[in-house]
């Protein structure tokens, strides 16, 4: 019988020390996610041209407020420049382009490499994975729709608007950001979840948000010219810049911006309001499902 191999492996200690101090927690984790989430989508470590567009079309959506407020210092202040919730409405066109072109790189990138599948290795799983993702979109949404809007209320402020008469203005338009916050980043993360390739999610995006609001504009004053005003008020769920601006006018006493219909009185403006949080669900269900089964 012949005798076993003798054994030369030998372990050598090369100074490496096991980990002894707090592991952070999910909640550690999904803060880490949703910043870094935010930088990438403004290009923070990324290339130098990668921040060049969120950046010139932040500048684009601040512009205007700081140019109303020059305005109002020269000839006097004027309520009607002070229309916080139709600023909201009228950014549609610099958000849709920034949405469309910034999504893909927390949605697209990861799926189509396959790198998603180390990420949903970690504690948080798809469903926090996807709703974080989300999330650090709609942060950065909300940086074009609420930093416009505050120049505008402490500009009127310093001017000698009434703070009583201001601020109801200020929530509406605050609520009405938040809400077209959270649908934009909803329509572009399903886009680029299912497009991955970035140039597709980007025609994708701004097809379904853009196409999409010019399409609505149009069977809304159709319907309108025919007498089919309930019509023309429900069209508004054909787009989210619509929607949110139907529903500022309905429920927050808003002057309409850039999207004029028939005024829906507050039953309508409930169930717009109501139809676009249960959208909201769907398109959130539809993401996690699609992280989900790249987890599987």
């Amino acid at each position: 019988m012949s005798q076993p191999a003798e054994r030369t492996g030998v372990i050598h200690d090369i100074g490496y020390r096991r980990y002894t101090g707090a592991r952070a927690g999910r909640a550690a984790i999904g803060g880490s996610l949703l910043w870094s989430g935010v930088l990438a989508v403004f290009g923070f470590g990324r290339s130098g041209k990668a921040k060049v567009l969120p950046f010139v079309l932040l500048g684009m959506a601040l512009v205007p407020a700081v140019i109303l407020v020059g305005i109002m210092v020269f000839l006097g202040r004027n309520e009607q420049l002070l229309n916080y919730p139709g600023y909201v409405t009228n950014v549609a066109f610099v958000v849709a382009l920034f949405v469309a072109a910034q999504a893909p790189v927390l949605f697209s990138r990861d799926l189509r490499s396959g790198v998603i599948s180390l990420y949903l290795a970690r504690p948080l799983g798809a469903t926090a994975f996807a709703l974080i993702r989300w999330a650090s979109l709609v942060l950065a949404i909300l940086a074009f729709l609420v930093t416009p809007v505050l120049i505008l209320f402490v500009g009127g402020l310093s001017l000698g608007a009434r703070l009583e008469d201001e601020l109801p203005r200020l929530l509406t338009a605050l609520g009405g950001a938040l809400l077209l916050a959270l649908m934009a980043a909803a329509v572009a993360a399903l886009v680029a979840s299912w497009t991955l390739r970035r140039g597709l999610a980007v025609a994708g995006s701004i097809m379904v948000l853009l196409v999409g609001l010019g399409v609505t504009g149009a069977l809304q004053a159709v319907a309108s010219e025919q007498g089919q005003d309930t019509l023309a008020q429900w069209a508004a769920l054909l787009s989210p810049f619509v929607l949110v601006d139907s529903i500022q006018v309905a429920l927050g006493d808003a002057v309409s911006g850039a999207y004029p219909a028939p005024a829906a009185d507050a039953t309508t403006g409930w169930l717009l309001l109501l139809s676009a949080l249960a959208l909201l669900l769907i398109g959130l269900t539809l993401l996690v499902h699609r992280y989900r089964s790249k987890g599987a």
